[in-house]
Order: C-alpha cells, then sequence, then structure tokens
C-alpha cells in the first residue's frame, strides 16, 4: 500500500531543503501516518492508514 491516507487521500508532498547560504535540494514531507484496526459494520475488523488528523477527526465525532 503506497504511503496515502485510506480516508483523506492525503499523499507526500515535495519541497526544497534550504541551507544556512540558501541552497536548495529537494526533498519530501511525508504524511503522519498510523496503521489503526477499524471494526466494520458486519463485525469484521480491517487494518487502515489513516492520517494523524483525521485519526484525531475520527476520535472527535464520536
Amino acid at each position: 500500500m503506497a504511503r496515502k491516507c485510506a480516508i483523506s487521500g492525503k499523499g507526500p508532498m515535495s519541497g526544497n531543503n534550504v541551507s544556512h547560504a540558501k541552497n536548495r535540494t529537494k526533498r519530501r514531507f511525508l504524511p503522519n501516518l498510523r496503521t489503526v484496526r477499524v471494526t466494520l459494520e458486519d463485525g469484521t475488523t480491517k487494518k487502515l492508514k489513516i492520517a494523524a488528523s483525521e485519526l484525531r477527526t475520527l476520535k472527535k465525532d464520536s
């Protein structure tokens, strides 16, 4: 499975490392993914990769 949130679809972003001399090199900003076990309506459980921000939203709603 890719580095992508199963709910929001957040994935890696690209940007620059900037040194003190303002030299720029490419870098990746990876999402803060957590593997969570989710119980579905039919009683089965499934593991999902969810961003930490989405996990906070889910806990707030329930």
